[in-house]
């Protein structure tokens, strides 16, 4: 099942703020059954969608982490410091 296009086209804080209100919307108990399922599936979506844009993030972070020939950037010759 794909993703409704105004999701996939949302960057990761706009959909993180909308499931949240989701959330607070469903845990109030306040909407009908009919609407809290409409909620719970666009809720899901978005959760989704979260999870897909931090994957992408993390690839992306440890590529830079890892540099380009496969060793951790920034790691050669540097010792982790000694505290107490």
């Amino acid at each position: 099942m794909s993703e409704p296009a105004d999701i996939a086209a949302m960057s990761f804080e706009t959909a993180l703020a909308e499931l949240e209100q989701i959330v607070a919307r469903l845990e109030s108990g306040q909407a009908p059954l009919e609407d809290s399922i409409r909620m719970y599936e666009r809720g899901a979506a978005l959760k989704a969608h979260c999870e897909t844009r931090l994957a992408a993030a993390r690839l992306r972070v440890e590529k830079i982490v890892m540099g380009a020939g496969g060793a951790q950037a920034g790691s050669v010759g540097v010792e982790p410091a000694e505290f107490g």
